[in-house]
């Protein structure tokens, strides 16, 4: 399975600092992944819903630590390089997460 294209939008937050998208061979998509700022860095949240208990479930997520590793470079790379060609600025008006979706 290819990742085959990565899009970024930039938030303005404490700790979320992104919204991510993820084709995969060019048939299938992913959409609402988190770039979030942690204690230890950057990390990425997957996609997941509220229960009634207040708990959430992811989704969608990797089965293993291979696919993790590349989905979570593939868009943390992609944030910096989107977060450096906005010059560090983040537009003033938010994007909800339901607008990025398309």
């Amino acid at each position: 399975m290819e990742i085959t294209e990565v899009k970024v939008t930039l938030r303005n937050e404490e700790k979320l600092k992104a919204f991510a998208s993820v084709t995969f061979d060019n048939a299938f998509v992913v959409r609402g992944l988190k770039v979030i700022a942690g204690v230890k860095g950057y990390f990425v949240s997957m996609p997941s819903r509220k229960r009634k208990d207040g708990t959430h479930q992811d989704i969608a997520h990797p089965i293993n630590n291979d696919m993790r590793k590349l989905l979570e470079d593939s868009i943390l790379d992609e944030y910096e390089k989107t977060r450096t060609k906005a010059g560090n600025e983040v537009p003033p008006v938010p994007v909800s997460e339901e607008e990025f979706e398309e």
